[in-house]
């Protein structure tokens, strides 16, 4: 079993989904100014953002879909840890795979992706607004916790098993 179970994890995750939400909704410059989104755009060439520099409706919307995201995701964890086990064991793969393909979209076809050779690149009219440097970060970092999640998921489903085998074990004896 790892240190740290994959209900800590989830619920520490569901907790900066909410603490997002709350940035996004009253200051959402601190976000698009932390040193990780700073130091992980500059090393991929992503582009600065500036439309995080006010508050605006879209980041209203983001930062009520991310509280609507962090509190569900809040109350799931604390169902029974069977069930708990049976609904994120099919969860975290689905948004590990998700948040993969937004952080391979958000730098594979940005114009400073090596896909391009140089001024290949053509915006498209459609996609452009997922190709900063905020987006890829948060992606990013999404998309490692929910590896975590599913790595540690993974080791606990053989302990819960075990546990369930014993107590019908026990159950039976009673019998």
């Amino acid at each position: 079993m790892g240190i740290i179970s994959g209900a800590t994890i989830i619920t520490s995750l569901s907790l900066f989904h909410i603490t997002l939400a709350f940035f996004f909704l009253t200051n959402p410059i601190t976000i698009a100014d932390q040193t990780l989104v700073f130091i992980i755009g500059e090393a991929m060439g992503l582009p600065h953002v500036r439309s995080f520099e006010t508050q605006s409706p879209p980041l209203a919307f983001l930062a009520a879909v991310l509280l609507v995201v962090g509190v569900s995701d809040l109350v799931s964890v604390s169902l029974p840890e069977e069930i708990s086990q049976y609904h994120w064991g099919s969860q975290a793969p689905v948004r590990l795979v998700l948040f993969f393909f937004i952080t391979l979209y958000s730098f594979a076809f940005s114009d400073n992706s090596p896909l391009y050779a140089i001024n290949t690149y053509r915006p498209s009219s459609w996609g452009e607004g997922l190709k900063n440097r905020v987006l890829f970060t948060w992606a990013f970092v999404e998309m490692i916790t929910w590896f975590w999640v599913f790595v540690t998921l993974r080791e606990e489903r053989r302990e819960i098993a075990l546990r369930i085998q014993q107590r019908r074990a026990v159950e039976e004896d009673m019998m």
